[in-house]
């Protein structure tokens, strides 16, 4: 692994907590991503699974976790699954864990290889009532390749047609969306790391440098500090602002314009997520002034509204009423248009047309299936916009916050955003 180890304890509080809500006499079934094909005989570098991960922190391959709280045996209340390391694969693909490797890591002490999995599985099903299997629920998530969980989902569905089965991902969803202390550590890392990466990046930037250049600053900053992109960076100069999910990235930065950076760390499988814009020549414009100081406050007074017990479309609603005010100042909407607006759809949104907020966790747009307000040690983004095609500009400020009983914290307080800090540090 790349990062620092982890203190098992966290795995196995998560695996006891989830425990707590599976109904007697049943068993919950977590596989680990696949290796996904690129072209030939390549693939992709594996992404683990963020179930599997929280529960047992494993981050190989064809790993199977089976908790059966209720399991008359108590060696068979918790098993991990994994490849057995052979000399083939210590040539080929290097490191597997070995079953001591796999004990210290997740705190479970009954590990098995893959190849036992079959004939253990089906004692352990005669034995439990229900089966909670778990899938990839996420409502902005594309269905078309099909899944290890998926596909294991068909396999018991076949093989054990009585048996109850239910889903395991609502479960998980409700214990991943408050974090653990730990689980903020980590993502206190890669924010310090995504801080640093930036603080070194406003330096290089100058007219005439190239958006793939900034990019390649930022990954040789995680690298070197353990960590990797947490999303493909946007890194978007001038116009391509205005892109909301621009990836190209190889465009030239010129002056006078503006550069949208939107780039976090992953750090131990935990992320960050930081916007900020600035100018190219290392000095705002009036009107560029003028437009960033209104996503500031935006971004202020929001981070502020984020209390426990605040309904997430309350708090994005109020964002509206903040952004039809600061656009009447710039005289981007008019009064008549705010008067005659659809209340489902202000007239704002014409120039702020995403979310103000998502949360963030072991996935960048972390899971919340149920979940309408902010609860204490949520760990949320903050990402107020205005996009104006027509002057080729573009702001996004966007901060990391935890939810906390008093009040939110701001995890990016450190990283420049005053827009005299950020011309200062351009400008050493």
């Amino acid at each position: 692994m790349r990062h620092s180890p982890i203190k098992p304890i966290l795995f196995k509080e998560n695996r006891q907590r989830l425990g707590q809500l599976l109904e007697p006499q049943s068993l919950a079934v977590v596989n680990a991503n696949d290796v996904l094909p690129t072209n030939a005989d390549g693939t992709f570098i594996i992404h683990p699974n963020a179930d599997l991960f929280y529960l047992t922190g494993i981050e190989q391959e064809e790993s199977i976790l089976v908790l059966f709280p209720d399991a008359p045996d108590p060696k068979h209340r918790e098993i991990l699954f994994l490849r057995e390391p052979s000399e083939h694969l210590r040539i080929w693909e290097g490191f597997k864990h070995s079953k001591e490797d796999a004990r210290k890591i997740s705190g479970i002490d009954s590990v098995h290889w893959i190849s036992e999995f079959p004939v253990l599985f089906k004692i352990l099903m005669f034995e439990a009532k229900k089966a909670y299997l778990n899938n990839n629920e996420h409502n902005r998530a594309p269905d078309e390749v099909e899944t290890r969980d998926q596909r294991f989902i068909s396999q018991v569905q076949r093989d054990f047609p009585l048996h109850g089965i239910d889903r395991l991902a609502p479960l998980l969803h409700e214990l991943r969306f408050v974090k653990d202390p730990l689980e903020i550590e980590m993502i206190k890392e890669a924010v310090d790391v995504t801080n640093r990466g930036f603080r070194k990046v406003l330096r290089m930037i100058k007219p005439g440098v190239k958006e793939f250049e900034i990019e390649g600053e930022y990954s040789r900053e995680f690298i070197r500090r353990r960590c990797k992109f947490a999303y493909s960076p946007i890194i978007a100069s001038g116009a391509n602002a205005c892109t909301l999910h621009y990836l190209q990235n190889d465009q030239e930065c010129k002056k006078g314009e503006m550069l949208l950076m939107d780039v976090g760390a992953c750090y131990g499988n935990y992320n960050a997520d930081l916007t900020r814009t600035v100018p190219v020549s290392g000095k705002f414009n009036r009107r560029q002034k003028q437009v960033y100081k209104s996503v500031l406050r935006v971004l202020r007074q929001s981070i502020d509204n984020a209390t426990v017990g605040k309904a997430h479309k309350e708090w994005q609603t109020d964002s509206h009423e903040m952004m039809t005010e600061e656009m009447l100042r710039l005289k981007l909407i008019s009064k008549e248009e705010v008067k005659k607006q659809d209340p489902a759809n202000p007239a704002c949104r014409k120039y702020f047309m995403h979310g103000l907020g998502h949360p963030m966790g072991l996935d960048v747009h972390d899971v919340n299936s149920g979940q309408h307000v902010f609860k204490e040690n949520a760990v949320y983004t903050v990402e107020p916009g205005i996009y104006i095609p027509e002057e080729g500009l573009g702001v996004r400020l966007e901060d990391d916050i935890v939810i906390t009983a008093d009040g939110p914290v701001n995890l990016m307080a450190k990283t420049p955003i005053e827009p005299d800090e950020i011309e200062q540090i351009m400008n050493r």
